[in-house]
This record gives C-alpha cells, structure tokens and sequence, in this order.
C-alpha cells in the first residue's frame, strides 16, 4: 500500500507553499498524483452603504482580492510543481460556502492522503480551512501541519494515539505507508482500562502486533493523566519523545458534542507541536 492520489488544501498564501512542499515531498517517495486544491470564497454578506442599499464596488473589491489570492496560490503551486516534476492537476471552486462545498469534497473523497496546514492565529483570514468538513465529510485522513513547521523533514519517529475507538483503528491503517518507513513507532494510551480483549497494562498490544507483521517497528506504552487532560499527557509524550508524527482518530463523539463540550482532537489541534495525521 503507498499513497498514489495526494489532495493539497491550498487555503491562503500563507500557507500554500508549506502545503504544497509537503505533498510533493510525499509524492516523490511513492510517484503520486498531487492535487492543488482551494476554495475562492465569494462575496456574498451585502456591505450597507449610507443609502441602506448593498454597496457593489465593495463588494467587486472583496471579489477581486479573493481571485487575486486564487491566482497568486496557483501561482506557487504550479511553479513547485514544475521543480519537483510530479504528476499534478489544479483545482479552483468558487463558493460562497468555503470547503465545506459539495464538490470539494467529492475531490477529498477520491484520494488517498489530504494535506492541510493549521492557521497562524497571528494571521487571521477568511479564507483559511475548515478541516472538520473534510474529517466529518470525505471519509479520508487528514496530515495536518503545524503552522511553526513549514520545511518537511523525514519522519522517524511516530506516536499512536491509541485508546482502541475504531477512529483510532482507522487513523492506523491510514498511516501504514508512513508507519513502514519510519525508524520508531509508539502505540501510546492514556489511562486504558482492562477489558475482555486484554488487560490496561498492554493496551494497544493487538494492534501493535498486526503493525508489527506489516513490518512497523512499532513499541507500547502507556501512563496515566492524573489531574491533566489526555491531550496533556499526549503534549508531553510529543515533547519528551520528540515526535515527528502524532497518528489519532478525531473526534469519537458527534459534531454537536464537539462543538459543545470540545475533545481531545481541538485540544490538540489547537496546539499542534507536530505534524498530526488524523482519520475519523
């Protein structure tokens, strides 16, 4: 199994020559096809002016600068892949609704691999992903990339999230092409509990064993969260182990419990310290 079709979520311009860097330097390794995707946001909140009535010259001008960015991002992502000399394809939709429009993600569906790039809140923009569409909706794993880390660099080192949800067991096998190349792979869990399957001490034990015979190199592990959160003691994990790549299911409860009560998967999204692929 190797990743063949690569969908790059080109969001701003910002972002889009660290997106595109990584999804060519996957690309190289298995002969993939990348995809250059990005959703132009189209205008469509009417600006009031004095007489109460929409204002169309700013409402073109908020048009015009978003197709400027659609431009400028095709741009980088075109002359990338030129350099690297990948199989390629652009892809541009305007929406009204960003990227959770119905033929962004149809493309997702059909590939292998979506990369995307967490937003610098220092940078806000209305243009940047909605990366809960893409893993509620397209069924395919995500490969987030922190916005303090825009160069690829190999990956070596990985953490498993495991605590046995079969979003944790699909993050796995999605993972498995990045799994066989690394030099270490951790099946971590974090207050696993003993269940008829096997006991809390070697939680991750069945899983770690079938990586194993796909040729993963794979350890286990697990602690305890104390008075800290799970994603804490993953946090720390990334630190202390220095990680390259956090593998985990996202979101094991429903959208609105997410949106209400939050998860692990925003905790760590929100403080991403390392590249995270992410499958639900």
């Amino acid at each position: 199994m190797s990743y063949k079709t690569i969908l790059a979520i080109l969001d701003t311009v910002d972002n889009a020559t660290a997106v595109a860097d990584f999804a060519f330097a996957i690309a190289a390794q298995t002969n993939a096809h990348v995809i250059g995707l990005h959703a132009e946001t189209v205008a469509v909140v009417p600006l009031v002016a004095p007489m109460e009535i929409p204002d169309p010259v700013a409402v073109q001008a908020l048009q015009d600068m978003a197709h400027s960015e659609t431009i400028e991002i095709e741009r980088i992502f075109r002359r990338k892949a030129e350099v690297e000399g990948v199989s390629f394809e652009w892809r541009r939709f305007a929406s009204s609704t960003g990227y959770g429009t119905a033929p962004l993600i149809e493309s997702a569906r059909s590939a292998d691999l979506l990369i995307a790039s967490q937003a610098d809140p220092s940078k806000p923009s209305d243009s940047h992903v909605d990366v809960d569409n893409f893993l509620f909706e397209s069924g395919r794993p995500v490969l987030m990339i922190p916005f303090v880390l825009r160069q690829p660099k190999p990956i070596k080192r990985v953490l498993i999230a495991w605590n046995g949800s079969k979003e944790a067991a699909r993050a796995a096998f999605d993972a498995l092409p990045i799994l066989q190349a690394a030099d270490e792979v951790e099946v971590f869990s974090v207050d696993p509990v003993d269940n008829a399957v096997q006991s809390a001490a070697v939680a991750g034990a069945e899983i770690a064993a079938t990586l194993a015979r796909h040729g993963v190199k794979v350890t286990l592990a697990t602690a305890q969260s104390a008075d800290k959160s799970a994603s804490a003691v993953i946090e720390n994990r990334l630190s202390d182990s220095s990680i390259d790549l956090l593998v985990m299911g996202a979101y094991t409860h429903s959208r609105l419990w997410q949106m209400i009560f939050g998860g692990t998967t925003k905790s760590l999204l929100q403080s991403m310290t390392a590249l995270t692929l992410l499958s639900r």
